[in-house]
């Protein structure tokens, strides 16, 4: 059971990571030969990391077939880990109150995910 819940967390965060690096090459590609704005960036990227973590979340949740709100917190929550450990020590810089109140955002749209993904796979059993 254990080995199920951390292989379903496992996939969940190499799936969040891939979507991240996919949408960071694909915006930083529009940035180059468009004239996108820094606002609008923003929120792009906002919508796009929640919508990662989403799919995450729910990825992981299918993948564990139990226990999905748990599952789907620890992938944001092993996500939010990994951008502060990366920001932290690789530029000595914490969260600021706007990025703490995105990366809660990441965590909920995770959460929500790993519940949505259970249900999903509850729903075929029966």
């Amino acid at each position: 059971m254990r080995r199920q819940l951390f292989h379903a967390l496992l996939f969940g965060w190499i799936i969040v990571l891939s979507l991240i690096l996919i949408s960071s090459v694909i915006i930083a590609f529009l940035l180059r030969v468009t004239t996108l704005d820094e606002n609008l960036l923003s929120w792009i990227a906002l919508v796009i990391g929640i919508l990662s973590l989403f799919i995450g979340g729910l990825i992981s949740g299918l993948k564990g077939k139990t226990k999905g709100w748990i599952i789907g917190g620890i992938t944001g929550i092993g996500f939010t880990l990994f951008t502060f450990l990366v920001q932290y020590l690789g530029y000595q810089q914490g969260f600021s109150l706007e990025q703490s109140l995105h990366h809660l955002g990441y965590m909920f749209a995770a959460l929500i995910g790993g519940v949505v993904g259970v249900n999903i796979v509850g729903d075929a059993k029966e």
